[in-house]
Parts: C-alpha cells; structure tokens; sequence
C-alpha cells in the first residue's frame, strides 16, 4: 500500500466511532507517517506525548535517569515498529502510556532480579506460598497478557489497567473515568473474562 493510500485509509477510520468516541484524526495521519518512516512524525510524536510517556515511568521508578531511559525506550520501539499501534483500537497516547507501564514493569524486575533471586532461594526452604494477590499481579503483568490486554475495547482496557496496574480502587477508577463504580466494575468483569477465554488458565484465579 502506497504512502498516500495508508493516510487516506487511517484518516477514513480516525472519522469512525469507536467504543470510546471519535478516533483522532490527527492521531491516525501520525501513525500512516511513522509506518512511512517519517523521522518528523517521531518528533511530533514525542513532542505530544512524551510527556505523557515519562509521567507513567517516572510514577513507578521514582528516579528520573531511568524513567528517562524508558521513555527514550518507548519512542524508539513506536519508530521501529509502528505497525503494533492500531488507530482503531484507541489513542496513541493510551497506547503509549500503557507500553512505558510494561517496560518499566520489565526493568523493576530486571533490577531486582539478584534481590528475587535470593527472597526465592529463602522462600524454597520453607513454607512460603504467595498470595492469590500476588500470582494474580505475576500473570497480568507478562507481555503476552499486556499483547492481549490491548486487544479489548478502551472502554475495558482502560479501568483494567488502572485496576491492576496502576493499583487504584475501583472508586479511584470511577472518579477517573467519570462512570459510576458499578459501570466500572462490569467494564473491568467484561473485559477480564474477555481475557480468560483467550489465554485460557494463564488468567485463572483473576476475579
């Protein structure tokens, strides 16, 4: 597909309803840009969400080096492969957000590594078992539920996150979103078994 046939298709569906409104058009003519590799569309890219994209990493790291670093990490995968965002999925800026979540999730546990290593050494020579709270967070986490995560609607990947990412109470969700926490919580019920029916036991023991 020609550079010009790729705009023309994004900006027909940035006119589209989505789930959850009006998809940007200004966010779908930026992503025909990028998959053209246009190295100015990376820049505009950044300069709108940049921002963004640190606040997330710098939320969960608390050392700006290294939410730095993210940052610079998510923006250089968007360059590398612009085809993972789907403009008809949601916003780049969700979409962004939710990777600079996932990797500095990966760099906590990759910094952390030596210290997990020798809590499972002391947990293997006793009786420890994890809490249902704890596996829950081990499987919501990985790249193959993040990959699956943003396969549902906004409306549901979006308090699912917040929920078990970002650990916020469903009422924390609701004040967010501006929906009643029931609405959340059948946003967040719809989506997660949305989830379990495509990865199976992976999510088991996820209410």
């Amino acid at each position: 597909m020609s550079t010009l046939a790729a705009t023309q298709t994004l900006e027909r569906v940035a006119t589209t309803e989505s789930p959850a409104g009006t998809i940007r058009a200004e966010d779908a003519a930026l992503a025909a840009r990028l998959v053209a590799q246009d190295p100015g569309a990376l820049s505009e890219a950044y300069g709108q969400y940049g921002h963004r994209v640190y606040r997330v990493a710098y939320g969960l790291l608390r050392r700006e080096e290294l939410a730095q670093d993210i940052t610079q990490e998510v923006f250089v995968r968007l360059w590398k492969r612009p085809e993972r965002y789907d403009p008809e999925r949601g916003a780049l800026s969700s979409f962004l957000q939710l990777d600079a979540h996932g990797r500095s999730v990966d760099l906590i546990r990759s910094e952390e590594a030596r210290n997990k290593r020798e809590i499972a050494n002391e947990r293997l020579s006793s009786d420890y078992q994890p809490s249902p709270e704890e596996e829950a967070m081990k499987r919501i986490t990985s790249e193959r539920v993040r990959t699956a995560l943003y396969q549902l609607k906004e409306t549901e990947r979006e308090p699912i996150a917040m929920a078990f990412y970002m650990g916020y109470s469903y009422r924390k969700v609701a004040d967010v979103l501006g929906v009643p926490e029931g609405t959340v919580k059948s946003r967040i019920r719809s989506g997660l078994a949305k989830l379990r029916e495509s990865l199976g036991t992976e999510l088991i023991g996820i209410a």
